[in-house]
């Protein structure tokens, strides 16, 4: 068992606590869920609530469980402050991407802190690109920046072919303000680990090149 920080467990109970009320009450839910003709029309904090809001308890049982992973990771290199910005500005970043993306789509909804937490996973990496992970149906670990980076060119493809209910938007913005801010703290990570620095680059380029060309 990994050993909690107090910044972790603050984050988990406020996305356990509203999710809580959100499961327990559908007015609640949709008045703080992200959704864009709502934040068109000037309720912002929606991009911040919605972070903390979940469909169900599986959904939130993911999101918590891969937080309590990746969070120690970088919270033994930041300290709990700089992990609660890099959480934050993940959260905000995965709703800007969302909102950029489907502005013409006054319908789209999401929630969850999926965005968030895949900006701290991708902070986790860029300090620690030696871990090794493993997923299911795959039987030996593979390093985490080979995932990391998989998983954002999955989230291109979900994107293009609007493919289930995930939002594959919010997934990948967080994953940039994880990859930013980091950056922004450690910018000698440019020099000691140039080449996982612009590997993990490429998934961002990728997206931005494929938006521009009209592919998405």
């Amino acid at each position: 068992m990994l050993n909690l920080h107090i910044a972790t467990i603050a984050i988990m109970a406020a996305n356990v606590l509203v999710s809580l009320r959100g499961f327990n009450s559908p007015v609640f839910f949709d008045r703080y869920k992200f959704s864009i003709s709502s934040i068109q029309a000037g309720q912002k904090e929606r991009m911040l609530t919605s972070g903390f809001l979940h469909v169900d308890i599986s959904h939130l049982f993911l999101n918590m469980f891969t937080l309590y992973f990746f969070a120690p990771v970088v919270i033994n290199w930041f300290g709990s402050i700089r992990f609660l910005i890099i959480y934050l500005v993940s959260l905000i970043a995965g709703s800007l991407l969302a909102l950029f993306f489907h502005k013409d789509e006054p319908y789209y909804s999401a929630v969850g802190a999926s965005g968030a937490v895949m900006g701290v996973l991708y902070a986790a990496i860029l300090l620690n690109p030696d871990m090794q992970l493993g997923i299911m149906f795959i039987p030996i670990p593979l390093p985490a920046y080979v995932l990391g980076i998989a998983y954002l060119l999955y989230s291109i493809w979900g994107m293009k072919s609007r493919m289930g209910n995930i939002g594959h938007t919010a997934h990948f913005g967080g994953a940039i303000g994880g990859y930013a801010t980091t950056l922004l703290f450690r910018p000698e990570l440019f020099v000691t680990d140039t080449l996982i620095v612009v590997l993990l680059a490429i998934p961002i380029i990728v997206l931005f090149v494929l938006d521009k060309m009209g592919r998405l």
